[in-house]
């Protein structure tokens, strides 16, 4: 009998109705992708979850717990297992911008949660997306969590603050009601984010870049970055390195260590960097003050760098290369 290999439309079909409707719809384009990436390779992913309601996180929570009372209801069930240390509240899912994901087998048919090479190839993926993998914190390691919060805390998301998710599928972030995989219409005249904007102008008149001041976040204004960076890098170090908008070892070796108290045109492009990857400095002034520190911070844990709050050439690294 010939085993049939699970179709890709299978995947994304049962991952899409895992992820549920609550969530992010960047988070659910960068999730597809994923399952996209993977299966181009050989690796068969599907996500098992995504938005989970207060509710479902307070009966998730009542495992194994007695007397466990939310919103009024017992939700205490001695009868499992706990299976949780986040109440209500205090996980990335309740507000969308998490999902988890297993391998299936090449029928489609079994889940397999056996962290190998396969699964970690499947993480390395979900972070050149932009997600943060629960496989590299350093206390209790979440395997299958992937995460994308735009470097805000619950106390913010409980709050109602919104986080700012640039999608890495098509460099544009889709608006609030977009719910498919690809971003197809072109943005209207006047969209497109103002902050970006002014990033794109300032980068066109310090380093003649010459990009589209469009409001979105693509790989042209990616490079026109890196040139500036590049630039000043020549400029201010004599670094002698081509000015090609091209992350490499000779960029990465000349980068500095930029750090509290800093001022000028590189701590301008870090600023505009960390906005743009999701960690709003709050000023783009060009002077390295608190709020560029929590950025950093806040930029480096969500890579799996040491959160000291300088940026050296493995923070510029990764958020250049």
């Amino acid at each position: 009998m010939i085993e049939l290999t699970v179709k890709l439309e299978t995947l994304l079909d049962r991952s899409e109705k895992n992820m549920g409707s609550g969530i992010h719809p960047v988070v659910k384009e960068s999730a597809l992708e994923m399952v996209k990436r993977a299966y181009q390779e050989g690796i068969f992913v599907q996500i098992s979850a995504g938005y989970r309601s207060m509710e479902e996180q307070a009966k998730l929570y009542g495992q194994g717990r007695l007397g466990y009372i939310y919103d009024g209801k017992n939700y205490s069930d001695l009868s499992k297992p706990r299976v949780t240390n986040a109440m209500p509240g205090q996980s990335y899912h309740n507000y969308g911008l998490a999902i988890d994901y297993f391998i299936v087998s090449d029928d489609g048919k079994n889940a397999i949660w056996t962290v190998d090479a396969k699964w970690r190839r499947v993480a390395a993926i979900g972070k050149s997306l932009g997600f943060a993998w629960g496989g590299d914190w350093s206390s209790f390691k979440d395997y299958p969590h992937l995460d994308m919060t735009g470097g805000l805390t619950y106390s913010q998301l409980k709050a109602g603050t919104k986080p700012r998710l640039i999608s890495k599928v098509n460099g544009t972030t889709p608006p609030a009601k977009q719910v498919e995989s690809v971003v197809k219409d072109t943005p209207a005249k006047d969209s497109g984010n103002q902050t970006i904007k002014s990033i794109q102008r300032t980068l066109n008149g310090r380093y003649r870049t010459k990009i589209d001041v469009d409001g979105y976040y693509g790989p042209n204004t990616k490079k026109a970055l890196i040139k500036g960076f590049q630039t000043e890098l020549n400029k201010q170090y004599g670094a002698k390195i081509k000015v090609d908008g091209i992350w490499g070892p000779q960029t990465k070796a000349a980068s500095p260590n930029v750090r509290e108290g800093a001022e000028g045109n590189i701590t301008y492009i870090l600023q505009a960097s960390l906005y743009l990857e999701g960690h709003d400095p709050h000023g783009m002034d060009g002077i390295f003050g608190s709020g560029t520190e929590i950025a950093v911070k806040s930029f480096q844990r969500a890579n799996g760098l040491s959160a000291d709050g300088i940026a050296g050439e493995n923070t510029f690294a990764k958020l250049f290369g």
